[in-house]
């Protein structure tokens, strides 16, 4: 398949994209320097995700991070981005059943970061959220399925949907996404099949993460990807690189050289 070729990302090429097959690519990104290595590399979305609360701060859940740590976060990505959209996660507790305060808490993101869009968990129960971010000109991303920011009503990380009931549900919800105006929609630990029968009945992109091929697109947290959290290994992570390793290997090599008065040699001093 050829690859189309986009000086920049936006909401409407992932629209294209979709349209002629070509398939998304979406990793996570929190601070300068792995923005600038993902971007360069030729990603097409990145998402500063509310992820950040676990692989960034050692959180056990996304539930603390605030309003104020993800907008520095989207900033410093926003800093070295040159290509890719960068979406940002609205936070736990600023959007939901308050759709003033959601829209307040979207321009924030988009002013003070200057990202592309926002990302927000849920169906119809936030619906109302979303109008008011959209009204106001920002793009926002829907998340269904597995909604991390609500484990403590879930219990647990396992596959949702799986049951009639909640499959209905999230079809109708990916629908109602779609008409209310939604760019795409991350689908997360869901069935195979019903990701696909989602893709297939809306116009908009789907992001799958545990949701099968027929998607439109993927996206993984960057640090499960490449080997730098070793503590995380579900079924849908295929991890590229074994990160952790490797730098664990070069820092005891310079705690020895340091030690042993290898480091600093001649030629590495003044």
């Amino acid at each position: 398949m050829k690859t189309l070729n986009f000086p920049r990302i936006t909401t409407h090429v992932l629209q294209e994209m979709k349209l002629k097959g070509e398939k998304i690519s979406m990793l996570t990104a929190y601070d300068y320097s792995m923005a600038r290595i993902i971007d360069h590399a030729g990603i097409d979305v990145i998402l500063v995700g509310d992820s950040a609360s676990n692989v960034m701060a050692g959180h056990k859940t996304t539930l603390p991070i605030t309003l104020n740590e993800m907008i520095y976060h989207a900033s410093s990505v926003m800093r070295a981005v040159e290509r890719a959209l960068v979406v940002v996660d609205l936070p736990f507790g600023t959007y939901q059943g308050n759709s003033r305060e959601a829209l307040n808490s979207a321009i924030r993101i988009m002013k003070e970061s200057n990202a592309n869009a926002v990302k927000l968990e849920g169906g119809r129960e936030i619906k109302e959220s979303i109008d008011r971010i959209l009204s106001a000109g920002i793009p926002v991303m829907g998340h269904l399925g597995l909604t991390p920011q609500s484990i403590n009503k879930f219990g647990t990380y396992v596959v949702r949907a799986k049951e009639e009931e909640e499959a209905q549900r999230l079809k109708e919800d990916a629908k109602l996404l779609e008409e209310v105006g939604c760019f795409a929609i991350v689908l997360e630990k869901i069935p195979a099949s019903l990701a696909k029968e989602v893709t297939g009945n809306i116009k908009i992109p789907t992001i799958g993460i545990g949701a099968g091929s027929k998607v439109d697109g993927q996206v993984l947290v960057i640090h499960d990807m490449l080997g730098i959290n070793q503590d995380f290994s579900p079924r849908f992570l295929r991890r590229y690189h074994n990160l952790y390793e490797e730098m664990k290997g070069a820092v005891e090599m310079y705690i020895k050289d340091v030690k042993s008065l290898d480091f600093p040699n001649e030629r590495e001093q003044y």
